[in-house]
């Protein structure tokens, strides 16, 4: 089984700046890409960005593009997701995924990680 752990959450004011890490342990598969994913307090979760094993490929939703990059260290087997320019809206708790279909933007529901709180204050 694939185990995931999301850190690099933590409090931001608006128009800052925050790293996640996510690493990866146990068996994983190339052919999924690795996803984040985060879920406001009350709402349901959502894509956020993904990348393909070899990192030649990513994907962003439309509310981070231009503002979040996402990228791997395979060698230490972490994935990051830089975040810049922090909305108050971005507040969520983020996960990672080891099994996702960049293509439809879908996760396997047994690769999540924890969650990582991410608060962004006006």
């Amino acid at each position: 089984q694939v185990q995931l752990v999301e850190s690099g959450g933590g409090l931001a004011q608006a128009g800052g700046s925050l790293r996640l890490a996510c690493a990866v342990s146990g068996r994983t598969f190339s052919a999924y890409a690795t996803g984040w994913f985060r879920q406001p307090p009350g709402k349901e979760r959502e894509f956020v960005a993904a990348i393909t094993w070899s990192g030649s490929s990513t994907d962003y939703a439309n509310s981070v593009k231009g503002r979040f990059t996402v990228s791997r260290d395979n060698a230490k087997d972490t994935v990051f997701l830089q975040m810049n320019s922090l909305k108050p809206e971005d507040t969520a708790v983020y996960y990672c995924n080891a099994g996702t279909n960049i293509a439809a933007r879908t996760a396997r529901s047994d690769y999540w990680g924890q969650g990582t709180q991410v608060t962004v204050s006006s």
